[in-house]
């Protein structure tokens, strides 16, 4: 019993540390939890999250892989795998865990939607959207975007790159119109309303464009992407001149 209580006082602690962003001391005692109680899921699956973010991928996949051996039904284990997996670009291993992860999800929800999964896999399909834009192949990033945005209907970074993506596969109306779009939905986003200012730019629209730039530093003046936008196009709109 007396046990008990100290594993569930290091766990808090643990996670208190891992909150506070202190990773070296949330694996430290993360490390004494799993002396006193090896086969503790969640234990594992902190221990993989801060190897993963302190950049140790071999220690992380072997960590999540423990978690699995522990719960085979662990689904944030199996994306985390096929994130860390595409990473270091062992793509096949990547697409069997997503494969697994997907699978065990819907064989489970029952027509119950868990935004939490959702979002798990928003970032995945995100993930591999930029890098296939990286590589020039716009037709699989703009599928791969678009499962993004439909998983996770707030992230707007998504919406946004479909926009580009568009526009570089040359369909420069369907760009403007999907950010016509975000901006009515969302007047205030600066992403949204950049974005537009740099479609409008490169259709030889300065004065739309100078319009979106101004509308950012009227309500946030230090906005560095902003003003360097609009000063640059001041100064090509005075040499053309």
């Amino acid at each position: 019993m007396r046990l008990n209580s100290e594993v569930k006082y290091l766990k808090e602690r643990a996670t208190k540390f891992y909150n506070d962003a202190d990773y070296e001391k949330s694996l430290k005692v993360v490390n004494e939890v799993l002396h006193f109680k090896k086969s503790d899921e969640e234990s594992h699956f902190l221990k993989a999250n801060i190897l993963h973010l302190q950049g140790k991928i071999g220690a992380a996949i072997q960590s999540f892989k423990k978690v699995l051996q522990l719960n085979p039904d662990n689904t944030d284990a199996m994306i985390s795998l096929s994130v860390l997996y595409n990473d270091i670009g062992k793509y096949s291993e990547a697409q069997s865990f997503f494969n697994r992860a997907n699978n065990k999800v819907k064989q489970g929800t029952n027509g119950v939607v868990d935004n939490h999964i959702n979002k798990k896999f928003a970032g995945l399909h995100f993930e591999i959207a930029e890098m296939y834009f990286a590589y020039g192949r716009f037709d699989e990033a703009l599928k791969e975007y678009q499962k993004a945005s439909i998983l996770n209907p707030l992230d707007f970074d998504s919406k946004i790159k479909i926009a580009k993506t568009y526009d570089k596969k040359g369909f420069h109306s369907k760009s403007l119109e999907q950010l016509l779009k975000l901006k009515s939905e969302t007047p205030n986003s600066v992403p949204v309303r950049l974005a537009l200012g740099i479609h409008f730019y490169s259709r030889g629209k300065v004065i739309e464009a100078q319009n979106e730039w101004k509308n950012i530093l009227n309500r946030e003046p230090r906005n560095k992407e902003a003003r360097m936008y609009l000063t640059l196009s001041q100064s090509a709109t005075e040499v053309s001149l």
